[in-house]
């Protein structure tokens, strides 16, 4: 059911994120430790995206191979540095499309998300919901996926101007009351804040000197890790957070 981190802090290369630790992502890939139910590996694709200095949007790179059969993100991975990075493992939910485009993090303006779970029933238990959409939104959709209208909802209430907690908060209620029963683990950021959902499916959140790290699971045995409970809304800096019931 796939696998997402989101970090916020001091300056640090992909690699000592998502590489390197004992449990990173890369390792989540093929060893995940809390998939509840869903499925057993990620090798379904991976991406990540990061907010260079100054730059109006974030730098995606998407595959939709194993992580760890790139060799080049590898080796770029341990000359990139950023202070804000949202990456993703993906285990496709059967019958949806394998493809780069499928894969998170979804992106728009600043904004990178990242969608861990499984809508029941899809596509006819949201079909109400899609028609909330500007036509455009469904025509130009990144991919045939519950990940990519769960996007797409939370963009257009984005640009509605609504705040990123409550535009979290009310697609998760929507969702759940087309399709109960829903896995809502949502990942949302600008890389100045983070906003993050748990709903189904585990997260944890580790606040230290350096940042603050919201994460499907924990990449090592280090102190500080906080589980987060179910229909709860994490909300982070990087600097501090706070964890509120949805």
């Amino acid at each position: 059911m796939c696998r997402h981190l989101s970090y916020l802090g001091r300056p640090t290369t992909l690699a000592e994120l998502l590489i390197d630790p004992p449990h990173a992502l890369l390792r989540q890939s093929w060893a995940p430790h809390d998939m509840r139910g869903g499925g057993t590996i990620n090798a379904d694709g991976f991406g990540v995206g990061w907010y260079a200095e100054d730059a109006d949007a974030p730098i995606r790179y998407r595959r939709a191979s194993p992580m760890w059969t790139d060799t080049t993100f590898a080796e770029f991975a341990r000359v990139t540095r950023s202070s804000a990075v949202l990456a993703a493992v993906r285990s496709a939910t059967v019958g949806l499309p394998v493809s780069e485009s499928a894969t998170a993090p979804f992106a728009s303006g600043r904004w990178l998300f990242s969608h861990n779970g499984v809508v029941p029933g899809w596509p006819q238990s949201v079909a109400k919901l899609a028609e909330s959409l500007p036509v455009v939104d469904l025509l130009t959709l990144d991919a045939p996926t519950d990940a990519a209208l769960l996007w797409a909802l939370v963009r257009h209430r984005l640009r509605a101007r609504a705040q990123p907690a409550e535009v979290l908060r009310s697609v998760v209620a929507d969702v759940c009351a087309a399709a109960p029963e829903s896995r809502l683990n949502l990942l949302l950021s600008d890389g100045r804040s983070t906003f993050a959902t748990a709903v189904g499916h585990a997260l944890s959140v580790r606040r230290t000197d350096a940042a603050v790290v919201v994460a499907s699971e924990p990449f090592d045995t280090a102190a500080g890790w906080t589980e987060v409970p179910d229909h709860h809304l994490v909300v982070a800096d990087p600097t501090t957070y706070y964890v509120e019931p949805l």
